[in-house]
């Protein structure tokens, strides 16, 4: 790819919004998706943001995706907030049941709440990070289309699956979180790598035969690895039945492509956790605070995703940028 840009977040975010609406998507869901995409490139997070935006514009073209419907809420029981997203964009969704989800964790001191039927999410520690500024500790989950294979297997059979965490600093903030796939790395950095012809290294993924491999096609055609092995299984289990059965959405398995213009919808689940913290002991603050000071008196140690610095510009590729100004 050619030289990098050096774009303004604001100018990321407008330009994002008028290519959506240009291509379907109402005012309001259009804001809610480029206000993602302008955090995921904030953070550096390039995969989740303006690499997406091209195909959230044809998916809306095709129909894959909704851009203007309206999500449906429910709260059947006391504990448990339910979204059927009605293929449409996952922030939208999130945003529709954001308040009661909320307001059910206050009343009972936890709430699950759920992400049923959507377009891919992207970015899961966008949606904690939301919860946790509403003073919740947040855990969340979600899967994708599959390309990591079991241990000792070769064909896949779980997504990248990430789960996420997110803890309320008592102030509005985040004291800290951690967002990661439950594979050794993420789909987009071996799709790059493999765009680049560059090699990448042992341990992410295997050929189609199931042979460790360097080269990023041989990964693509095969399967990525879970991370830590049986241990990054396991958690690509349990987000694959948190998001994909619990919900009623898709498993891995049957979830296709996420960025051909073409296909059925993604019917992709999310599944949060929204514990209230004052609902427990009295003195979690201070107990975060004790951990946080055991890891950050320690040369170089952090907590992670805290004291995160947000630039006013990032650099993006000349290419990727000229695509999406193309699509406003």
């Amino acid at each position: 790819m050619g030289n990098n840009l050096l774009i303004s977040l604001d100018e990321i975010e407008t330009t994002t919004k008028k290519a959506l609406e240009r291509h379907g998507a109402s005012v309001e869901i259009a804001s809610l998706v480029a206000r993602a995409v302008r955090t995921a490139e904030e953070r550096g997070n390039k995969i989740c943001g303006l690499y997406y935006v091209e195909s959230y514009c044809l998916q809306l073209k095709t129909g894959r995706v909704d851009g203007v419907v309206e999500p449906i809420v429910t709260n059947n029981k006391p504990g448990t907030v339910r979204v059927d997203g009605r293929f449409g964009f996952a922030q939208s969704a999130f945003a529709a049941g954001f308040n009661k989800a909320i307001e059910v964790a206050r009343s009972n001191g936890i709430c699950s709440y759920s992400i049923e039927h959507t377009h891919t999410c992207t970015s899961l520690g966008y949606f904690t990070e939301q919860i946790a500024k509403s003073g919740m500790l947040a855990i969340g989950a979600t899967n994708a289309s599959a390309v990591v294979a079991p241990p000792d297997g070769s064909v896949p059979v779980l997504g990248t699956n990430p789960v996420a965490m997110s803890v309320p600093d008592g102030i509005g903030g985040v004291a800290f979180q951690f967002d990661f796939s439950t594979s050794a790395i993420a789909l987009g950095k071996i799709t790059m790598a493999a765009a680049a012809g560059e090699p990448i290294p042992i341990g992410w993924a295997v050929d189609k035969d199931g042979n460790p491999t360097t080269n990023a096609k041989d990964a693509l055609e095969g399967s990525l690895l879970s991370a830590g092995g049986y241990k990054g299984y396991g958690l690509g289990l349990m987000a694959e039945l948190l998001a994909g059965a619990l919900t009623g959405s898709r498993l891995s398995v049957e979830i296709p492509p996420l960025k051909t213009p073409e296909g059925e919808p993604h019917d992709i689940g999310q599944f949060y956790i929204m514990i209230d913290v004052e609902a427990y002991d009295e003195n979690f603050l201070q107990r975060l605070e004790k951990l946080a000071h055991a890891i950050e008196s320690q040369p170089g140690a952090r907590l992670p995703g805290a004291n995160i610095y947000i630039p006013e510009k990032v650099e993006v590729d000349t290419e990727l940028w000229s695509i999406i100004e193309a699509l406003k």
